[in-house]
């Protein structure tokens, strides 16, 4: 991974920019300008979960929906999804809300099996609901699928992962 400040110029070479792709997803989420390896995913992948926990943590809701594919869905909670940029949204402004704006997210451990232009990612979600000691830690199942023109975006946001066998 090979990152830099947008105002800073970056010397590379011919044959390394012949396998670094631009994501400008990342540009808009962490203010900087971000090259991956496309042979990397794990490590663009998680990059780009980590802008997304950043988003969600300053509920800058704008740069959170440049990570979803338009068809995603986000398991809300068990039993019920999201579906679209659009309800995504209003799940996430509705979560702010029911956690009166102190929700933070971060990732632990992370395993990413690829097949094709599909992802699976397997990671821990910690999120902190800003009461004391009200950390939760859950295994999160996401899916991603990379296009040619936008890279990876999430098709399945499931916080829960396989939790939801439980209910």
């Amino acid at each position: 991974m090979i990152a830099a400040p947008a105002d800073t110029v970056c010397a590379v070479s011919a044959a390394q920019v012949s396998h670094l792709e631009y994501i400008p997803i990342m540009e808009r989420a962490l203010g900087q300008a971000v090259f991956e390896e496309t042979r990397m995913p794990d490590q663009v992948l998680k990059q780009l979960i980590q802008a997304a926990d950043r988003a969600i943590s300053a509920e800058d809701f704008d740069a959170l929906m440049e990570f979803y594919a338009e068809d995603a869905t986000l398991v809300v909670k068990p039993g019920l999804q999201a579906s679209g940029k659009a309800e995504i949204r209003r799940a996430f402004e509705a979560i702010a809300a029911h956690f009166k704006n102190q929700l933070k997210v971060q990732q632990g451990r992370m395993q990413v099996i690829e097949g094709g232009d599909t992802a699976l990612v397997i990671m821990e979600t910690i999120l902190n609901t800003g009461e004391q000691d009200a950390s939760v830690m859950r295994r999160a199942t996401y899916v991603f699928r990379k296009s040619a023109d936008e890279g990876w975006r999430c098709v399945v946001d499931n916080s829960y992962g396989t939790a939801l066998l439980d209910e």
